[in-house]
């Protein structure tokens, strides 16, 4: 993993297939000027990349209508994550993209070049398919959005593990400053950067277990399963509120995944209908 700060001053800008001066997925230094989304007077050649999440993009805050946004009280230009695409609608002069995390759910708008017709566009992905997106943050009356000039498919979902521990290595230096010692992080509460808190435990979005999930396994979907993959383990499973405060989304959404983990044979039930174990095999 890149260097945030934790050995230095500085935060660097990698992440998993994410470098955009190695693969063209990226913004290059410099590459917004003149981008039809950005004020041509501003130059973006010394700016950093940064791996959010979405729940961090709406949560973000902006002093005034043409003020920087800020994460973690830090201010924030390029940014970069990885979610799954709700629906997808080409537009005349743009595609609109509704993508999802598992944090939430933001609106990402992909401008196209002047002179290309939607029409004549291939799209990099499909409902279902996981995309890595490039680009800023935009508000209109109060909601978040994300203007972006790059999009890409992710093939490999280590790639939304890498990202989610590499926005979480972002979040720790700036709400928790360097640690004090090799290996050590200082143990005052942050702003929650997957989820909302109820004393959850948010180390579930990470990767973990030997199961591999279907690529089409939806987020919250694959979030439940590592929680369970990962709590020790009794005759009479997790019950659906116990799972819903840990990760602290809400039980409808946990229902949803379940029926999804059933379905795919990975989950059973236990004493009863709303009690699950990882089915061992």
């Amino acid at each position: 993993m890149a260097n945030y700060g934790y050995t230095g001053a500085n935060y660097s800008t990698t992440s998993y297939g994410g470098q955009g001066g190695n693969d063209g997925g990226g913004f290059m230094s410099g590459s917004q000027q003149g981008s039809q989304d950005s004020p041509g007077q501003k130059s973006y050649g010394s700016e950093t990349l940064r791996a959010v999440t979405i729940k961090q993009i709406i949560e973000s805050t902006q002093a005034h209508a043409d003020a920087e946004f800020k994460i973690d009280g830090a201010e924030v230009h390029q940014i970069t994550f990885v979610g799954q695409v709700n629906s997808v609608n080409q537009r005349a002069a743009n595609i609109l993209w509704k993508v999802d995390d598992g944090t939430g759910i933001t609106e990402v708008t992909q401008w196209l070049n002047s002179d290309m017709d939607s029409g004549d566009v291939q799209l990099v992905a499909n409902e279902g398919d996981y995309i890595r997106v490039f680009g800023r943050m935009k508000s209109f009356a109060n909601k978040r959005t994300v203007a972006s000039n790059s999009i890409r498919k992710v093939d490999d979902y280590n790639e939304v593990s890498c990202h989610l521990l590499e926005a979480t290595a972002m979040h720790l230096y700036f709400t928790r400053g360097p640690p004090e010692s090799e290996g050590g992080v200082k143990a005052e509460q942050g702003t929650g950067m997957f989820v909302d808190s109820y004393g959850g435990n948010n180390a579930a979005v990470s990767g973990g277990g030997g199961k591999k999930l279907p690529a089409k396994t939806s987020m919250v979907g694959r979030r439940v399963f590592e929680l369970l993959q990962n709590s020790p383990q009794n005759n009479e499973g997790m019950h659906v509120h116990h799972i819903a405060n840990q990760l602290g989304i809400q039980p409808n959404d946990v229902f949803k995944a379940g029926d999804e983990l059933l379905g795919e044979g990975l989950i059973y039930t236990t004493v009863d209908d709303e009690t699950w174990a990882v089915l061992e095999y």
